[in-house]
């Protein structure tokens, strides 16, 4: 199969192309820069402009491109940025897919479980409304932006990503140092539920969005349980054998990264019904399971 991919680079992206290819498929990488090899496509999601053509006869296309939400603390200027990367980029991809002659069956569109805002301990699914704030206003927009696609009758799927376990990238990825040192802890009270996903099962999840016709719309990319932040913390102390003896004030945690500290300490309680009813299978479904994977 022939798969265009954006945000290859990215975490999830290097890992997804990586296992892609390895299955034998031919990967075609979106980048931000002029095409330098033959599995590129020129685009600039700022100003709106691709190559489009070169997108004709992908079968399918995963958009994963976008600032990182935890990448850096977040300012009014870097909220606009994690914004635009998203919106832009969305509506640019969606709408030139709908000028090729032959255009993809499927597009499999990023979106994130900030969906659903705080919701404390009570379990949400895709059934359930978006909540209040910058991240679920950001999510409905994002996903939204892909209307173009839908309306051409490309098959069109939200993975609403959770926490992704890994040992470098991510929001995770900046845990696992912290850890090993044994200065890790719980953040805040310790009481808000983390919806998380082991790295290896976010890639087959998205492959089996691509691959399962007749699944679109939202689909939550979250391991079945939820744990609390606690939890998370205990397990991380048990697979890498260290001490977690730091709690992390919510008040210190918003002088270091800005309003994301509030979705750092709120608590999401995701579940991924659609996910599981459509048959697929998670290789690493607790939180030592993927914490033990990330290692």
């Amino acid at each position: 199969m022939k798969i265009a991919v954006t945000g290859s680079t990215g975490l999830i992206g290097t890992a997804l192309v990586s296992s892609l290819r390895a299955d034998g498929h031919e990967v075609t990488r979106l980048v931000r820069h002029a095409a330098r090899a033959a599995d590129e496509i020129a685009w600039d999601p700022a100003r709106q402009t691709i190559d489009a053509g070169k997108l004709n006869g992908c079968e399918a296309v995963v958009h994963l491109a976008g600032a990182g939400v935890g990448d850096r603390r977040w300012s009014d200027a870097y909220k606009r940025e994690i914004r635009d990367s998203r919106i832009l980029g969305t509506a640019t991809l969606a709408e030139a897919l709908t000028t090729l002659d032959a255009p993809p069956r499927v597009l499999v569109s990023g979106s994130a479980i900030g969906f659903y805002g705080y919701t404390g301990d009570r379990k949400v699914d895709e059934s359930t409304p978006p909540g209040d704030g910058f991240l679920p206003s950001l999510c409905v927009e994002w996903e939204e932006a892909a209307l173009p696609a839908e309306e051409a009758g490309i098959r069109t799927v939200f993975p609403r990503t959770g926490l992704v376990v890994a040992r470098k990238g991510g929001a995770w990825g900046r845990l696992f140092p912290l850890f090993r040192a044994g200065l890790g802890g719980r953040l805040g009270s310790g009481d808000q539920y983390w919806s998380f996903i082991s790295l290896h099962d976010e890639v087959a999840a998205l492959r089996h969005l691509v691959d399962t016709e007749g699944l679109e719309g939202p689909v939550n990319l979250t391991a079945p349980e939820p744990v609390t932040n606690r939890e998370v913390t205990a397990a991380m102390g048990r697979v890498l054998h260290r001490p977690t003896p730091f709690p992390v004030p919510a008040a210190a945690l918003r002088l270091v990264v800005g309003d994301l500290a509030d979705d750092i300490v709120g608590s999401q309680r995701v579940v991924p019904s659609r996910l599981l009813e459509s048959g697929f299978t998670f290789a690493f479904p607790t939180i030592d399971e993927a914490v033990r994977a990330a290692v």
